[in-house]
Protein backbone atom coordinates (compact mmCIF):
# COMPACT_ATOMS: atom_id res chain seq x y z
CA UNK A 1 0.00 0.00 0.00
CA UNK A 2 1.66 2.92 -1.50
CA UNK A 3 0.93 6.94 -0.51
CA UNK A 4 2.72 9.47 -2.01
CA UNK A 5 5.88 6.99 -1.69
CA UNK A 6 5.11 5.83 2.06
CA UNK A 7 4.55 2.40 2.65
CA UNK A 8 2.10 0.79 5.34
CA UNK A 9 2.58 -2.77 5.26
CA UNK A 10 0.53 -5.36 6.31
CA UNK A 11 2.75 -6.53 9.31
CA UNK A 12 2.38 -2.53 10.02
CA UNK A 13 -1.51 -2.49 10.20
CA UNK A 14 -1.26 -6.03 12.20
CA UNK A 15 0.95 -4.30 15.00
CA UNK A 16 -1.04 -1.52 14.83
CA UNK A 17 -4.24 -3.17 15.36
CA UNK A 18 -3.29 -5.34 17.91
CA UNK A 19 -1.67 -2.26 20.26
CA UNK A 20 -5.26 -0.35 19.61
CA UNK A 21 -7.59 -3.32 20.75
CA UNK A 22 -5.52 -3.68 23.89
CA UNK A 23 -5.28 0.11 24.44
CA UNK A 24 -8.55 1.40 23.05
CA UNK A 25 -10.88 0.25 26.74
CA UNK A 26 -8.04 2.52 28.44
CA UNK A 27 -8.30 5.20 26.27
CA UNK A 28 -9.86 7.95 28.07
CA UNK A 29 -6.96 7.92 30.62
CA UNK A 30 -4.22 7.28 27.49
CA UNK A 31 -5.34 10.60 25.48
CA UNK A 32 -4.74 12.54 29.38
CA UNK A 33 -1.51 10.57 28.88
CA UNK A 34 -0.48 11.49 25.62
CA UNK A 35 -1.47 15.29 26.27
CA UNK A 36 0.30 15.55 29.13
CA UNK A 37 3.52 14.05 26.94
CA UNK A 38 3.09 16.58 24.45
CA UNK A 39 3.67 19.75 27.08
CA UNK A 40 6.12 17.95 28.88
CA UNK A 41 8.00 17.79 25.51
CA UNK A 42 6.92 21.23 24.59
CA UNK A 43 5.70 23.54 27.18
CA UNK A 44 5.02 26.06 24.70
CA UNK A 45 2.74 24.20 22.93
CA UNK A 46 -0.13 24.80 25.82
CA UNK A 47 -0.11 28.43 23.72
CA UNK A 48 -1.71 26.49 20.69
CA UNK A 49 -4.59 25.83 22.82
CA UNK A 50 -7.19 28.07 22.93
CA UNK A 51 -8.84 26.35 26.51
CA UNK A 52 -5.13 26.09 27.63
CA UNK A 53 -3.85 29.35 26.76
CA UNK A 54 -5.53 31.49 29.88
CA UNK A 55 -5.96 28.43 32.37
CA UNK A 56 -4.30 28.24 35.64
CA UNK A 57 -6.18 25.06 35.89
CA UNK A 58 -4.14 21.91 36.67
CA UNK A 59 -4.53 19.77 33.53
CA UNK A 60 -6.33 16.92 34.45
CA UNK A 61 -9.19 19.60 36.15
CA UNK A 62 -9.66 21.41 32.70
CA UNK A 63 -13.39 20.73 31.20
CA UNK A 64 -12.26 21.16 27.70
CA UNK A 65 -9.06 19.02 27.52
CA UNK A 66 -10.39 16.23 28.26
CA UNK A 67 -12.78 15.63 25.22
CA UNK A 68 -10.25 17.44 23.35
CA UNK A 69 -7.54 14.74 24.39
CA UNK A 70 -9.65 11.90 23.67
CA UNK A 71 -10.72 12.92 19.85
CA UNK A 72 -7.50 13.61 19.03
CA UNK A 73 -6.29 10.06 20.38
CA UNK A 74 -8.97 8.36 19.76
CA UNK A 75 -9.40 9.79 15.68
CA UNK A 76 -4.91 9.07 15.28
CA UNK A 77 -5.50 5.24 16.61
CA UNK A 78 -8.64 4.82 14.41
CA UNK A 79 -7.08 6.46 11.31
CA UNK A 80 -3.66 4.33 11.54
CA UNK A 81 -5.42 1.14 11.90
CA UNK A 82 -7.65 2.03 8.62
CA UNK A 83 -5.07 3.47 6.78
CA UNK A 84 -3.97 0.17 4.81
CA UNK A 85 -7.86 -0.68 3.75
CA UNK A 86 -8.56 2.69 3.08
CA UNK A 87 -5.16 3.22 0.97
CA UNK A 88 -4.91 6.23 2.67
CA UNK A 89 -5.73 8.31 5.81
CA UNK A 90 -9.40 7.49 6.27
CA UNK A 91 -10.49 10.62 7.86
CA UNK A 92 -14.08 12.23 6.02
CA UNK A 93 -12.06 14.72 3.41
CA UNK A 94 -14.63 17.22 4.97
CA UNK A 95 -12.91 16.38 8.70
CA UNK A 96 -9.64 16.33 7.04
CA UNK A 97 -10.18 19.93 5.62
CA UNK A 98 -11.67 21.04 9.04
CA UNK A 99 -8.57 19.31 10.77
CA UNK A 100 -6.00 21.29 8.53
CA UNK A 101 -8.05 24.71 8.54
CA UNK A 102 -8.23 24.37 12.78
CA UNK A 103 -4.14 23.62 12.61
CA UNK A 104 -3.42 26.35 10.04
CA UNK A 105 -5.15 28.40 12.02
CA UNK A 106 -3.77 27.87 15.67
CA UNK A 107 -0.42 28.32 14.08
CA UNK A 108 0.90 25.22 14.23
CA UNK A 109 3.86 24.17 12.63
CA UNK A 110 5.06 21.28 10.89
CA UNK A 111 7.81 20.37 13.52
CA UNK A 112 5.11 20.20 15.72
CA UNK A 113 4.01 17.43 14.27
CA UNK A 114 7.31 15.57 15.71
CA UNK A 115 6.10 16.30 19.23
CA UNK A 116 2.86 14.81 18.83
CA UNK A 117 4.48 11.75 17.28
CA UNK A 118 7.17 11.43 20.25
CA UNK A 119 4.25 11.74 22.50
CA UNK A 120 1.99 9.32 20.96
CA UNK A 121 4.78 6.74 20.46
CA UNK A 122 5.81 7.11 24.07
CA UNK A 123 1.88 6.78 25.27
CA UNK A 124 1.68 3.40 23.35
CA UNK A 125 4.92 2.63 24.52
CA UNK A 126 3.91 2.88 28.09
CA UNK A 127 0.27 1.83 27.80
CA UNK A 128 1.47 -2.47 26.24
CA UNK A 129 4.74 -2.95 27.40
CA UNK A 130 4.43 -6.77 26.62
CA UNK A 131 3.98 -6.44 23.51
CA UNK A 132 6.22 -2.76 22.58
CA UNK A 133 9.38 -4.06 19.96
CA UNK A 134 10.89 -1.46 17.41
CA UNK A 135 8.76 -2.64 14.37
CA UNK A 136 5.36 -1.74 17.08
CA UNK A 137 7.63 1.30 17.29
CA UNK A 138 8.25 1.69 13.31
CA UNK A 139 3.98 1.20 12.87
CA UNK A 140 2.88 4.04 14.70
CA UNK A 141 5.38 6.38 13.68
CA UNK A 142 4.65 5.82 9.95
CA UNK A 143 1.14 5.82 10.71
CA UNK A 144 1.35 9.06 12.68
CA UNK A 145 3.09 10.32 9.73
CA UNK A 146 1.10 9.72 7.25
CA UNK A 147 -1.67 11.29 9.41
CA UNK A 148 0.30 13.86 10.10
CA UNK A 149 0.87 14.26 5.81
CA UNK A 150 -2.73 14.39 5.21
CA UNK A 151 -3.73 17.23 8.14
CA UNK A 152 -0.23 19.61 6.96
CA UNK A 153 -1.92 19.28 3.46
CA UNK A 154 -4.97 20.88 4.08
CA UNK A 155 -2.89 23.62 6.50
CA UNK A 156 -4.16 26.63 4.52
CA UNK A 157 -6.52 29.28 4.90
CA UNK A 158 -10.04 27.88 4.31
CA UNK A 159 -12.05 29.74 1.20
Amino acid sequence: MEMEGRVFTEEQEALVLKSWNAMKNNSQELSLKFFNKILEIAPPARQLFSFLKDSNLPLDQNPKLKPHAMAVFVTTCQSAVQLRKAGKVAVKESNLKKLGSIHFKASVAPEHFEVTKLALVETIKEAVPEMWSEAMKNAWEEAHDQLADAIKSEMKPSA
